[in-house]
């Protein structure tokens, strides 16, 4: 349940994945997780950094999206990893850290929506016709 509140922000402000797929990723993360701790105790970190992995891939999947030329859907693949970790921390039992986790995130994704800090958003200064400079050197 904690997830639902990461995924309904995500919705609220209009991004594709919403909060049945935070919620799906986090009882997942969660579910294997927990398997891993109590049945696997020897190779729990290997079954967590799986986790971590494939949720990177579905993450990946976000980022591809591509409009225009741009670039869409990082801060949500973000989210999404964030919200397996809440689910993996409520998979191992550690519900506070796991729900003060899930406040954060939320706190984070919010702040640029804050009416002091979204003026200080360096791509809402920029004027419009201006370009960031391009570095040959950054892939």
């Amino acid at each position: 349940m904690l997830a639902f509140s990461i995924g309904w922000e995500r919705e609220f402000r209009g991004s594709e994945a919403g909060n049945f797929t935070f919620m799906l990723v986090s009882m997942g993360a969660a579910a294997f997780t927990a398997v891993g701790v109590e049945n696997f105790p020897a190779t729990a970190e290997n079954i967590i950094a799986g986790v971590a992995t494939g949720v990177g891939f579905l993450g990946g999947g976000m980022i591809l999206k591509k409009d225009g030329g741009n670039v869409r859907g990082l801060t949500t693949a973000a989210a999404i990893w964030a919200a397996s970790a809440v689910g993996m921390l409520a998979g191992i039992g550690e519900l506070l850290i796991a729900g003060l986790v899930t406040l954060l995130v939320v706190l984070i994704l919010e702040l640029q929506f804050l009416p002091v800090i979204g003026r200080l958003n360096a791509r809402r200064s920029r004027p419009k016709d201006a370009k960031p400079e391009a570095n040959e050197h950054e892939f």
